[in-house]
């Protein structure tokens, strides 16, 4: 590299955004995300013997999704290419994928391939990825603020392991915002800038745990206070605008909002569920999150009372896609004012988690031999499906076998609520149990 190209590389770093220039570089920079890679951890355990999987990074913005794929790749001593789904095809990845060939001839040396927003990507190119997941041409990491459960196909699933990242606690933004405060050489710590940990915890909350968003708004307020004054509110409010005024006019902060929402909901309050949407509406927040979040809490909390509940906020889910706003606030609210007055009920939620937790911690035994697959040549022979009795050759379709395996014989794991729709399951099970 000659002269003229390292000055401009070295001036080009010093005028990049605050963000950029404290993006950390190793693990012991990392801050929040301590379940996933504090000492211990699976992921940690990984990325310190170099036994990589293939990865999906999972979560908001501003969570670190792309910085651990850098430093995952210099703690592996693997080769770092990214590609962005947005502006990437098929010609990119075959591209991509012959240098990673060469590279492991030549010098038997790993690609690690980062594709950003993995969920832009079409059913074709996630394919052209499939084979050389599978085989170890590349090992992928993928970032993606969608559920990738939704989004990635399921045989590209299948062969990575998913990471979830959260939003970062006030405390955690806190910390990276007085590290650039103090860091002189990528930092902030040149205009020996001065705040108290109010403000700084002011920041983390307007920003939504997302630590790019705090440090671009400490990087703009740096610019207001004199020297050797102090950063105020008053200054981080200038520069965050409608933001801080959604978020910090009474204290309360982004996950306070939504934990509210569903409460209200659970609660059967629909004037204070429609409040705590109108809060987040106006807040700018992702729709398609507020949605999930609606989704989740007609199958968790109304469940079976009443399973329309379900189909209703699963439509309104669907609607807001092709609707956006202003529009998509109408089917918002009526899926949250049903599910608001609808009857509730957590059965099927806790009885998943119940069976859940057996198959985590009991020996739960073999499928009983005649539910087994009989649809082959030679099932018979193994007594595969031999015995099974098909419930609608009985009367009322039902008739008594046994369906658990042997060592779960007592369990009972769904008990339903003599609420709403639910009542009717209730009476039916209890009147087939007696002739069971």
């Amino acid at each position: 590299m000659d002269l003229f190209s390292s000055s401009f590389e070295t001036e080009a770093k010093r005028q990049a955004p605050l963000a950029v220039r404290m993006r950390p570089r190793s693990l012991d920079e990392f801050r929040g995300q301590d379940d996933i890679i504090g000492v211990g951890t699976f992921l940690r355990r990984m990325i310190e013997s170099d036994n990589l999987p293939s990865l999906i990074f999972f979560g908001p913005p501003g969570t670190g999704k792309t910085t651990l794929a850098h430093i995952i790749a210099g703690a592996t001593g693997s080769h770092f290419e990214k590609l962005n789904a947005v502006t990437s095809g098929v010609a990119d990845i075959r591209r991509t994928i012959e240098a990673s060939k060469d590279r492991i001839r030549l010098y038997s040396k790993r690609t690690i391939l980062f594709i950003d927003e993995i969920h832009r990507f079409n059913k074709s190119q996630q394919d052209a990825l499939l084979p050389y997941v599978e085989d170890g041409t590349v090992i992928l990491i993928g970032a993606t603020t969608e559920n990738p459960f939704f989004e990635v196909n399921a045989p590209l699933l299948s062969r990575t392991r998913i990471i979830r990242l959260t939003a970062l606690h006030r405390r955690d933004i806190a910390s990276v915002l007085h590290n650039a405060m103090a860091d002189t050489e990528r930092g902030l710590g040149g205009l020996a800038l001065k705040a108290s940990e109010e403000v700084l915890f002011a920041i983390a909350d307007v920003s939504s745990g997302d630590a790019r968003i705090a440090l671009n708004l400490l990087e703009q307020a740096a610019a207001l206070p004199a020297e050797g004054e102090f950063l105020t509110i008053e200054m981080v409010r200038a520069v965050a605008g409608d933001r801080m005024q959604r978020y910090d006019k009474k204290g309360d902060n982004h996950y306070d909002v939504v934990s509210a929402f569903i409460k209200s909901m659970r609660g059967s309050d629909p004037d204070a569920a429609l409040h705590y949407l109108a809060r987040m509406l106006s807040a700018g927040e992702d729709i398609k999150f507020i949605a999930r979040r609606i989704v989740i809490c007609a199958a968790e909390d109304v469940g079976n009372a009443d399973p329309m509940a379900l189909v209703i906020a699963n439509s309104a889910a669907q609607a807001v896609q092709f609707l956006g706003l202003p529009e998509a606030r109408i089917p918002l609210a009526q899926a949250v004012t049903y599910i608001s007055c609808a009857p509730k009920s957590n059965t099927a939620y806790a009885a998943i988690d119940a069976a859940l937790h057996d198959i985590g911690h009991m020996d739960c035994g073999l499928v009983p031999p005649h539910l087994r697959d009989s649809h082959y040549q030679g099932a018979r022979q193994l007594s595969h499906g031999c015995g099974y009795m098909y419930p609608h050759d009985y009367p009322d379709g039902w008739v008594s076998q046994q369906y658990l395996p042997d060592p779960l014989l007592s369990k009972t794991y769904y008990h339903p609520a003599q609420r709403g729709e639910e009542s009717r399951f209730s009476q039916y099970l209890a009147k087939i149990r007696r002739q069971g």
